[in-house]
């Protein structure tokens, strides 16, 4: 062979690797139809850091069978905005997945497909233990939103909660 064949060898085999990588799905944070989008928002839209907004910190924890966020509640005003500090108080990674019960329900179960998806969504996160990190969610949509860790096992050991979005 000579050398521009080489050459043209291997250059058609690096585009071929390129186009398949820049192809292959998603597995942070897409996966498609399987429940797992995070284009739109059940309980709002991420935040505006230039605008007012009330902190609450929510703590992670588990122990003797259970596990839990403190507060397991939060009521917030419809438009409000809220930055969630999230720590992580336990021994085990958690999450913390704000959206409806509906598609937390079904992202549980790709979870279950796929117990190591890592997420850093504009609605959730996933931190190891003593890990830190902040949420900053604007409540547009009134309802009763959830959020849950959606590790297997964690939301059924009663890691999950409630926020109310009240009328103004």
């Amino acid at each position: 062979m000579t050398k521009s064949y080489i050459r043209l060898g291997r250059s058609l085999f690096l585009a071929a690797g390129l186009l398949a990588a820049m192809s292959a799905p998603h597995v942070l944070a897409e996966p498609g139809e399987q429940g797992h989008s995070h284009k739109a928002f059940a309980a709002g839209e991420p935040g505006d850091p230039t605008k007012p907004f009330r902190v609450i910190d929510v703590a992670m924890t588990e122990g003797d069978g259970k596990m839990g966020y403190d507060p397991s509640s939060v009521t917030v005003k419809l438009g409000e905005q809220v930055k969630f500090v999230l720590i992580n108080k336990g021994s085990l990674d958690h999450e913390f997945m704000l959206d409806s019960d509906e598609k937390n329900a079904k992202h549980r179960v790709a979870m279950q497909k796929n117990p190591e998806m890592e997420h850093d969504d504009p609605n959730g996160r996933r931190l190891k233990p003593a890990g830190t990190s902040e949420i900053l969610w604007k409540f547009s949509k009134p309802g009763t939103f959830e959020f849950a860790c959606l590790i297997p096992g964690h939301s059924e050991a009663g890691m999950k909660g409630l926020v109310v979005v009240s009328a103004k």
